[in-house]
């Protein structure tokens, strides 16, 4: 009997499968197209591909973007929210800021809870945590029973101060359960999110009760749906912070899944940038729809508290930092009121697609430019898919060429140009603003674009080294295999850093990691494979953003706090040893370690010949044109062969691009490494 170890990720456009033989070292690759309605759907079939039965799968893991769309779409169940007397518009004053500061026009995105639906009761909680008034019980009694005859689905609790006493809070879940029963999803902001700043909080819980019941009912019906194919085991999801969850913790922390699917890629893009020998890469995943960035450094991928689906409404969980735009392979190019050529965020997404894809698309995409151009042949998937080339060339010439007077081929070039030009963008966000520079990086592109576009992004930010790792289109379903079982414990804890010893801080991280530690016990890990890592969020006074010091090894307060002025300066090329520092919050990662598949080293012989598939024209804008170009099957480019610019690779699960004057290498990990 072999064993496997199947890791899914649910994209926009295709769902990958990712499949790991234990017994043979071997690994297998499948994408179908998603179902957004049903997603379980797509899963199940990737996986009945694969032929695999569901009784030799010791290990299944997925990334999900079930609840990232619910708040998109805003296709959420009926919810209420209970709060203190006198903070009910909580969520709607927010914290009073804009996404666009100079356009009064521009508003806000809707609560996800309409105030009709948003109640007060009296209660109060002093800032110490002292109770100042008890709810009144038969008050939320009455509550109960106006919220059962509107048919609510879930509730979220949270009153002023509860991070710190969340006493009131409980009773009331208490009595809410008694009046309402058990599928009515009731979640506590003290249980959630216990820290400071009551429109995080607030915003955070009820997040987590929009998506409770949806991804509750989700997870629900994908293991009935696994156990026809005679799978038993744990369906482990993958959260936020870059770790997974069991079924059964899901539901409690729900606004994790709200970035789910997005934080694999950033997981196989560490996993293979160490792998290749480098602390320091730039993860570019490009899929279908959107464009996914992370950044690595010295080993350790950026953290954020930082973060939303929508703005406006932050989610309080600790989030791997992903910078997100709407540019993939259906990106939509039009043209604004100006004139001006634009690509994205729109995207023909699955349904209709790409023209290409001859499902009924009418505009033109960068998957469709890359066909005009010849860099995408006329086959997807080794076969499985046909692309209509007369389609694209169509679009193309209808919506851009004749507007600005091109041809076909030059209206395609420049799409892609576009497109480029607000993905490096996007790279100098996440890189230079935050006080790197683009040349210490390596950058890994993949997702079922990543490789077509990859190598005339790292020429234009300068990055030396482009790796393009072997099933890159389904890189970030490899990446639900690279995880850990991961719970974070956050407290709020103000204190001056020059007046707290480490043993005081040692003694609030000890009882942190006491709740940690039940978490991982009942997710099922064992003791000996349990892991703390400790956090201090510290700022200089008077400040309100703060950064997160890892301290896993206290020694003292100076050396945190030299650690401190380090990572501000780097982030903010500015420190001063002399002001006053905080400490603001506390924050444990509870990490369970999981076994996780050792990827083998492939040795190929043979010559580059022997992998030559045909010779195509492909458009260069610095040939002047149509080069006649070969195109390569990667599975048998031989190991440490040298492949000369111009080149095209073929694989199942994606196209790769090597323009010319690029030199692309082939590593005994089947790494493509591509050079300038």
């Amino acid at each position: 009997m072999s064993n496997y170890r199947f890791a899914v990720d649910v994209g926009g456009t295709f769902t990958d499968v990712f499949v790991f033989d234990e017994t043979e070292k071997k690994i297998s690759i499948t994408k179908v197209s998603s179902t957004p309605k049903s997603p379980e759907i797509g899963i199940v079939e990737g996986v009945k591909q694969t032929e695999v039965s569901g009784n030799d799968i010791i290990r299944f893991s997925h990334g999900t973007t079930v609840g990232t769309n619910a708040l998109i779409e805003r296709k959420l169940p009926k919810t209420a929210l209970v709060t203190s007397k006198g903070f009910r518009d909580v969520i709607e004053i927010r914290d009073g800021t804009r996404l666009d500061l100079w356009d009064a026009y521009n508003d806000v995105a809707p609560p996800y809870i309409k105030r009709r639906d948003r109640f007060e009761v009296q209660e109060r909680t002093d800032y110490a945590g002292n109770i100042l008034e008890h709810i009144d019980e038969d008050e939320v009694r009455q509550l109960g029973k106006k919220l059962k005859k509107r048919g609510v689905e879930s509730v979220a609790i949270c009153f002023i101060n509860a991070y710190v006493n969340g006493e009131n809070e409980i009773r009331v879940k208490e009595i809410l359960r008694e009046e309402l029963g058990e599928d009515v999803y009731i979640c506590n902001s003290n249980d959630v999110l216990p820290e400071i700043f009551e429109t995080d909080r607030m915003s955070t819980t009820i997040i987590n009760a929009v998506l409770g019941p949806t991804v509750s009912n989700y997870i629900h019906r994908l293991e009935d749906e696994m156990k026809k194919l005679e799978y038993e085991g744990d369906i482990l999801v993958l959260h936020s912070g870059g770790g997974v969850m069991t079924s059964e913790t899901v539901p409690r922390y729900a606004a994790r899944l709200a970035s789910s699917g997005i934080a694999a890629g950033a997981i196989a893009s560490k996993y293979i940038a160490s792998l290749c020998g480098y602390k320091n890469a730039i993860g570019f995943d490009m899929g279908g729809t959107s464009t996914d960035i992370s950044l690595m450094y010295d080993g350790e991928l950026r953290i954020t508290k930082d973060w939303y689906i929508e703005y406006g409404y932050p989610i309080g969980f600790p989030s791997i930092e992903i910078l997100t735009i709407g540019a993939g392979g259906g990106s939509i190019s039009w043209t604004d009121e100006g004139g001006s050529l634009r690509n994205g965020p729109q995207s023909a997404g699955a349904e209709p697609g790409p023209a290409c894809y001859g499902r009924g698309g009418t505009e033109p995409t960068n998957t469709d430019a890359n066909v005009v151009l010849g860099r995408l042949g006329l086959n997807l998937l080794d076969g499985q898919m046909s692309l209509d080339k007369k389609a694209s060339e169509q679009v193309i010439r209808d919506s851009i060429a004749k507007k600005f007077d091109l041809s076909i081929a030059e209206a395609a070039d420049s799409i892609l140009k576009v497109a480029n030009a607000n993905m490096c963008d996007a790279l100098r966000l996440i890189s230079v603003r935050r006080g790197y520079d683009p040349r210490d990086f390596a950058l890994v592109a993949f997702g079922g674009a990543g490789g077509m576009h990859g190598a005339y992004l790292a020429k234009e930010m300068d990055i030396p080294m482009l790796i393009i790792p072997p099933y890159s289109g389904v890189a970030a379903a490899m990446g639900c295999l690279m995880v850990d079982v991961q719970h974070d414990i956050t407290k709020t804890f103000m204190a001056n850093a020059k007046k707290i010893t480490v043993d005081e801080l040692d003694h609030e991280f000890s009882s942190m990691e006491t709740d940690a530690f039940a978490l991982l016990k009942e997710e099922g890990i064992a003791e000996e494979d349990m892991n703390f890592i400790r956090y201090v969020d510290m700022r200089y006074a008077g400040q309100w953003r703060s950064l997160a010091i890892t301290v896993s090894k206290l020694t003292s307060m100076d050396d945190i706090l030299e650690q401190f002025h380090r990572e501000h300066e780097r982030e903010f090329a500015f420190f001063n040893a002399t002001q006053e520092v905080e400490i603001f919050g506390l924050r444990v990662s509870a990490i369970g370690i999981v076994e996780k598949p050792e990827l083998p080293k492939m040795f190929v012989e043979g010559t580059l010949e022997d992998a030559l598939v045909e010779e195509r024209p492909v458009y260069f804008e610095e040939s002047n044109g149509f080069v006649k170009t070969p195109v390569y099957h990667r599975d048998q480019l031989p190991t440490d062969i040298q492949i000369q610019g111009p080149a095209v690779i073929n694989q199942l699960d994606s196209t790769i691009l090597i323009p010319p004057t690029f030199i692309a290498k082939v590593d005994e990990y089947r790494n493509i490494l591509v050079q300038y």
